[in-house]
């Protein structure tokens, strides 16, 4: 096996750990123990089931782990393509989404924090706490609104590497870069259009599975220098 192939195989399973992690607390805890409009409840259901609520934390802070070390496996594979370019897939999908994954972990600690309501906490009531908990839970998921940016914008160089590239295809470079534009529309409609988030989430949606796609062609087919006979013809920015 190539260092090439090995490279590719290595970023197919870490991307893997990541597409398995990262739903938990972004999709599976908030089915399991969320109730819209009801804080009461929700704090209910996360004091009774504190155990699955601290899981989600940690697939958190697994999954800005795993995407740091995602990066630089494409930074060894794609290093000798374009650098730069590569630099900035580590930066953009590695360094800052693991600064805001673990950032963002703050809010769910304070979640845990006053569910436990220790001494200093009696000054309020438990509506009042369950309230101060739902804030806590809303900026989590507002948090996911901004790192879409960043969700977005590091598939983008990964997809011109991808197009320089001599050894992968494609047509996932142009799927990445669909992903990575609906990310970024779903982050400006977060922030600028919020009447029209559900409908643009819903649009996007399918594009999300260009990276499972991807994925697992990493993963069973690894990085196949006679895949395409010639690179794309794009200019290689200087090294």
């Amino acid at each position: 096996m190539t260092a090439s192939n090995r490279n590719a195989r290595i970023a197919g399973l870490l991307y893997l750990l990541v597409i398995m992690a990262a739903p938990v607390r972004l999709v599976y805890i908030p089915m399991q123990l969320f109730i819209t409009g009801d804080a009461g409840a929700t704090m209910a259901n996360i004091a009774a089931h504190e155990t699955l609520f601290r899981f989600g934390i940690f697939c958190d802070l697994i999954t800005g782990v795993l995407m740091l070390f995602l990066t630089l496996a494409f930074y060894r594979l794609f290093a000798h393509v374009d650098r730069k370019l590569a630099a900035l897939t580590v930066i953009l999908g590695g360094v800052l989404q693991a600064a805001i994954y673990f950032f963002n972990v703050l809010n769910d600690a304070a979640v845990l924090l006053i569910a436990r309501g220790p001494d200093f906490l009696a000054v309020f009531d438990k509506p009042q706490r369950d309230a101060l908990a739902l804030l806590f839970l809303k900026l989590h998921g507002q948090e996911i609104g901004a790192a879409m940016v960043f969700w977005g914008l590091w598939l983008l160089p990964l997809a011109l590497l991808i197009l320089r590239s001599s050894f992968l295809p494609r047509i996932f470079a142009w799927g990445l870069i669909l992903n990575g534009l609906a990310y970024l529309a779903q982050s400006i409609t977060w922030s600028v259009l919020p009447q029209f988030d559900e409908v643009v989430s819903r649009i996007s949606a399918p594009l999300q599975f260009v990276e499972i796609l991807f994925m697992l062609w990493l993963l069973a087919f690894g990085a196949r220098r006679t895949f395409r006979s010639q690179p794309a013809n794009f200019p290689a920015a200087s090294t």
